[in-house]
Parts: structure tokens; C-alpha cells; sequence
């Protein structure tokens, strides 16, 4: 029983390091995992003509999915483009274009986006609490050892409190914008929430789930000492 609640540590913290690495690789690295989408859709009764355009947002920027024109039933495509790579973004010219939409330059801020940086922190600090748990599997007639549970359990402490600040900071994020695009542009865009909000979260559950085996791991290695302490005398 205790070795299963020690093997949890292990393997919520493998699952979570790829989560959270899934999440970190998001828009405009990977294409399919974002915060956030926003989609705006224009019609006109003249000669029967349509506009339509999305972006999604990521950690690190955002990927347009160009711009679909209708007219007479007949549709013409632009390709979509994603911003460069960087840390702390805002709503340019290019976001405004797409969408059709004016004066969405305050609607983020780029400091709150700077603050998605938090994101490849927990990711290299999951990795480290994972290879560290690995060494409670090694040592101790029950299968655990009580130094590598301290350590992971420690390191395991400030990891989910980070990844829950990072949670948050997610879905603050998501909020604000949601706020300011229905006070500003009068329902014309929609806001979908992404999956990498929800693949943080699910890390962030499962990093709290770590924590358990590790406490159990500690709390295995005081029962042993205390047992061989006791058959000394």
C-alpha cells in the first residue's frame, strides 16, 4: 500500500512535466495548443458578402488564421501568419486586421503576458522534482528512501504552489480579455477558451497528487528508522 502511494510521485510528476511541456510549447511554437481564441465573423447584404477571421493566443504570441472573404457565395482565402517568438506580447495591427476590429490595443497587457514566462520555470522545475522522486523507488526494505522523499516533497511544495500562481495567471489573462472584448467591440468578437489552460490545470492537480506519495514516503522512512531503531535495544 505505501509503495503505491509512493509510486503516485513518479508518475503524476511525469505526466504532469508533459503537460506543462505541452502547455509551455504553445502558440506560436506549436499551432494546435493555445489560450485563447478570438473569432470575428462580418456580414453584408451587399452582394450577399461574408468576412471572417481568428487568432489564437499563446505564451509566446499568436498565430492568425488568415482571413476566409465570401462574396456570391464565392469564397477567397489569405494565409494566416504567427508572430515571432517572444516573451510579452500585445494586440498589434496585424491582430486588428484580421478581426476587423479597431482599438484593441489596451484590450492585453504586456505585462501580464510577460508574466506567462512562469510557464518553462515549473516545466524545468517538474523535470528536477520527477528525477529526484526516482530515488524513492531505490533504497529501504518498504521501497522508498526518506531523503529523496524530503527533497521531492520539498521541491515538490514550491513547484505546485508555482504551477497554481501560473494557473492563475492563465485564467486572469483569459478573464481580462474576455472583459475588455464585451465592453469594447459590443459582442462583435468571440472569445473560446484554449486547451493549454486546461492542460496547466490538470498539471497542477496532479503535481498536489505528487505531493501525497511523497508526504507517504516520508512518513514510510520515519516508520522504518523507527522499527530498526527499536530492535537495536
Amino acid at each position: 500500500m505505501l509503495f503505491s502511494l509512493v509510486l503516485l510521485t513518479p508518475v503524476c510528476l511525469a505526466i504532469a512535466f508533459l503537460l506543462l511541456l505541452l502547455a509551455t510549447l504553445s502558440v506560436p511554437i506549436t499551432k494546435t495548443i493555445f489560450l485563447f481564441r478570438l473569432t470575428a465573423a462580418a456580414k453584408s447584404g451587399l452582394f450577399d458578402s461574408s468576412v471572417g477571421g481568428s487568432v489564437v493566443f499563446g505564451v509566446w504570441g499568436y498565430c492568425t488564421s488568415g482571413v476566409d472573404v465570401s462574396v456570391l457565395g464565392i469564397d477567397h482565402d489569405t494565409a494566416g501568419e504567427c508572430s515571432k517568438p517572444h516573451l510579452g506580447y500585445t494586440f498589434d495591427s496585424t491582430v486588428s486586421q484580421v478581426l476587423h476590429v479597431s482599438g484593441l490595443e489596451k484590450t492585453i497587457s504586456r505585462t501580464l503576458t510577460a508574466a506567462l514566462a512562469l510557464h518553462p520555470v515549473v516545466v524545468a522545475l517538474t523535470l528536477v522534482t520527477f528525477l529526484i522522486s526516482l530515488f524513492m523507488l531505490r533504497r529501504g526494505s518498504n521501497g522508498t528512501s526518506r531523503l529523496p522523499s524530503l527533497l521531492a516533497l520539498a521541491l515538490g511544495l514550491i513547484t505546485a504552489i508555482l504551477t497554481t500562481i501560473v494557473f492563475l495567471f492563465d485564467v486572469v489573462l483569459v478573464a481580462e480579455v474576455r472583459k475588455h472584448i464585451r465592453a469594447d467591440t459590443d459582442n462583435v468578437l468571440n472569445l473560446n477558451w484554449g486547451n493549454a489552460v486546461w492542460l496547466t490545470l490538470t498539471a497542477t492537480i496532479l503535481l498536489w497528487i505528487a505531493n501525497v506519495g511523497s508526504c507517504a514516503g516520508v512518513c514510510g522512512g520515519n516508520r522504518r528508522r523507527t522499527t530498526v531503531d527499536a530492535e537495536k535495544y
